[in-house]
């Protein structure tokens, strides 16, 4: 796998659970798959196309991951900053409604919001759009070198990141039945890639909890079988993939 978007692949789509949110509720393959193809056609109704980045709360989440998976459909790198891509002028910007209210885009910029109904008309309301949005293929046109995340020092292709998801897969013998805990926020495109990328594209289940480092804690609560966190964080599963570590393997 050489595309971030090849996870969408519709004949990936199974009953078997692909995500869990830190508050607990399962998305199959099969939802994580058409809502994906949803997000993608929400980004190109915002105006969206190849090349055009996307910024994105970097809080793991439902709304955050279909965002992701979107963008890398159509070609559109994510940079998971919000604000940074206010001041970038970035073509679409989707945050919490809360955090929503107090960015000012520019014109050419389409803020969205999640987690409720935003209070300014012009701030499209990501959930509503996506439920009413058309679940059919979108037309893209990506390579591999493509950017799929712009991060705040460099950039990953799709090459890049799905290296390194392959990476985590050998090093931690990811299958079909492991259940990988992200521990970090999307800011981090190497755990993004071990803790997103890596257990989706074998088939597993991506479980999403409390970041841990940056000044927040785990919840302490072992949720899976492999914790992607930092070498020195206190993690609760059994096994850890470094992403730092998973990095420097991949170079």
């Amino acid at each position: 796998m050489e595309l971030v978007g090849d996870l969408l692949a519709r004949d990936r789509r199974s009953r078997d659970t692909a995500l869990v949110t830190a508050d607990g509720r399962e998305r199959s393959h099969h939802d994580l798959i058409t809502n994906g193809y949803k997000a993608a056609n929400v980004l190109r109704y915002l105006g969206v196309r190849e090349g055009a980045t996307v910024a994105v709360d970097p809080t793991p989440g439902f709304h955050t991951t279909l965002a992701f998976l979107g963008a890398a459909a159509v070609g559109a790198p994510v940079r998971f900053d919000p604000a940074a891509g206010i001041d970038a002028g970035d073509r679409v910007v989707l945050a919490p409604v809360a955090t929503a209210a107090d960015l000012d885009p520019a014109p050419g910029t389409n803020l969205a919001a999640f987690g409720g109904s935003p209070e300014r008309p012009e701030t499209t309301h990501w959930e509503q759009e996506l439920w009413s949005e058309n679940p059919g293929t979108p037309p893209s046109d990506v390579e591999p070198d493509d950017a799929a995340i712009v991060g705040p020092e460099r950039e990953f292709s799709h090459r890049e990141l799905c290296s390194l998801a392959a990476a985590a897969v050998e090093a931690s013998g990811i299958d079909a039945e492991t259940r990988v805990v992200l521990r970090r926020p999307f800011s981090d495109s190497p755990a993004v890639a071990a803790g997103l990328v890596a257990p989706l594209s074998v088939g597993g289940t991506a479980v999403l909890a409390a970041p841990t480092g940056d000044g927040e804690e785990s919840d302490g609560e072992p949720r899976g079988d492999v914790a992607v966190a930092p070498a020195d964080a206190d993690v609760p599963e059994p096994r850890r993939i470094d992403p730092a570590s998973i990095a420097s393997t991949a170079e």
